[in-house]
């Protein structure tokens, strides 16, 4: 006889929407059901994603202390590698996080179910774990089940071609490693593997790598990145074939073609929402053109007692967007009015410099013919980046022409993901350029940048020339 449990809200995936909206929803007294395949909570974010990829980051980067100390009279021997401790280091901090998720929902007395999970109709949630199948009755669902790699047609299957999760796996280092996608997932793991030695040729369809941002925002990071890894970009790779002695490629570019053998091919051409599989054509649920669920600003669907958040509801596929989304999720099942309205969403490539922006980029500002002034202020001007080896960087501010009030910012440099978050809370707020200006920034800072850049339009800088008046 099959097993039937009852809940107030069944959630059907635990990354960091499913987990979060779990959390908030127990929170707020509602019994709750967390469903997902893992065994560990965190989904691709903490598994396969964020967190793994960050860890090898910050690994990989310390191989360059040697050469950096150098230059201020501090000598290393060369530095030995062991990727196996560095694969360690990596599972242990995952480890750490998501058994202090399990402690978290433990402590919240929310139901755990390891298993695939089915919408048997709009009250049901079929869970086929292990041992048997358990069927859930619940009020209200969320449904947080994310997405995955983009699977280029025509590929081979190869054990040579990767997605990000094999990458991230470190089960080998090749000799010759060519990336697929300029995105922030291609960019960050080129970093990693040219730390480890491979030789690395990132292929771009666009004009620029990192396509989201503004073209000259990331330009201190491709002057520093050609030194280390060809960038093919406005090229495609037209075929790819397995053969014993390496992956054969065969790019496309503007002027001509040509083909080349690599130990290894990661392809990071984006991502695709999870949709299939899992019972949603059941529910009638209604999807936008590109595949996504269809939902609110309550986050609730085209079905009034399914609600969906993350990856699935479309982009920017973040994981700080899916946790927010969450909360508005469960305070609504709760009985409260809530909407997901945040100005701008922060994005960010841990690159080496990072780049990150939020708001318009000057490129929307432009084709949506927003009229806007523009501070830019170069780090080879800031004190703080000079003393600390980060001259590299840049820091762009956009404000409204009119009323001056801010709409987008860029930053490129060391601790971009971190910088960006005032700029952020600005545009929740509405800040203008003489509100950041005349906001004491501390001295020497990365982050007097930003106050630099609203200076150059607010006429008031000093620290550089004013802009001519037009």
């Amino acid at each position: 006889m099959r097993e039937t449990q009852t809940y107030d809200v069944a959630i059907l995936g635990g990354g960091p929407g499913g987990y979060t909206a779990a959390f908030r929803a127990a929170d707020l007294g509602l019994s709750v059901c967390l469903v997902d395949m893992r065994e560990r909570l965190g989904g691709v974010c903490l598994n396969e994603g964020c967190i793994p990829s960050k860890t090898l980051l910050h690994g990989t980067s310390l191989i360059e202390t040697d050469v950096k100390a150098a230059e201020y009279g501090i000598n290393f021997k060369k530095p030995e590698i062991d990727v196996s401790v560095l694969r360690t280091k990596k599972e242990s901090v995952i480890l750490q996080l998501t058994e202090g998720l399990d402690k978290l929902a433990k402590a919240r007395k929310i139901t755990r179910l390891i298993g695939k999970g089915f919408f048997k109709d709009r009250s049901t949630l079929l869970v086929e774990t292990t041992d048997n199948t358990i069927e859930i009755e619940f009020k209200d669902a969320i449904i947080a089940t994310g997405s995955s790699p983009f699977i280029l047609p025509g590929l081979p299957v190869d054990p040579r071609i990767w997605d990000s999760s094999d990458a991230l796996s470190l089960n080998n280092i090749p000799d010759k490693l060519l990336i697929i996608g300029g995105g922030v997932i291609g960019m960050e793991m080129a970093q990693v593997y040219s730390a480890l030695g491979s030789k690395i040729i990132i292929v771009e369809m666009l004009d620029h790598i990192i396509p989201p941002a503004d073209k000259d925002l990331i330009q201190p990071l491709v002057r520093k990145l050609k030194k280390k890894y060809q960038i093919l970009t406005r090229t495609k790779v037209i075929e790819i074939k397995a053969t014993d002695a390496g992956i054969l490629a065969t790019f496309e570019g503007i002027k001509d073609s040509k083909t080349e053998q690599f130990d290894a091919v990661l392809v990071a051409v984006g991502r695709r929402p999870n949709v299939t599989g899992m019972g949603f054509e059941n529910l009638d649920l209604m999807f936008t053109e590109q595949g996504f669920i269809s939902t609110t600003e309550n986050m609730q669907t085209s079905v009034p007692n399914f609600y969906a958040v993350g990856d699935v509801v479309g982009e920017p596929m973040l994981a700080h967007k899916a946790s927010h989304e969450a909360k508005v999720a469960a305070e609504n099942i709760a009985g409260q009015n809530v909407k997901f309205q945040p100005k701008a969403i922060p994005s960010v490539a841990y690159t080496d410099p990072e780049v990150a922006w939020v708001g318009l980029t000057e490129k929307e500002a432009k084709n949506s013919k927003i009229p806007y002034s523009k501070g830019k202020f170069p780090w080879g001007a800031s004190g703080r980046a000079l003393s600390t080896d980060s001259a590299t960087g840049v820091t762009k501010v956009l404000f409204e022409k009119k009323g001056g009030v801010i709409i987008g910012a860029g930053i490129c440099g060391a601790h971009a993901g971190e910088l960006i978050h005032e700029a952020a809370l600005a545009i929740e707020k509405k800040a203008t350029a003489e509100d950041i200006s005349r906001t004491v920034h501390a001295h020497p800072t990365l982050a007097e940048t930003f106050a630099f850049a609203a200076e150059i339009v607010d006429g008031s800088i000093t620290d550089a020339l004013p802009q001519r008046k037009k």
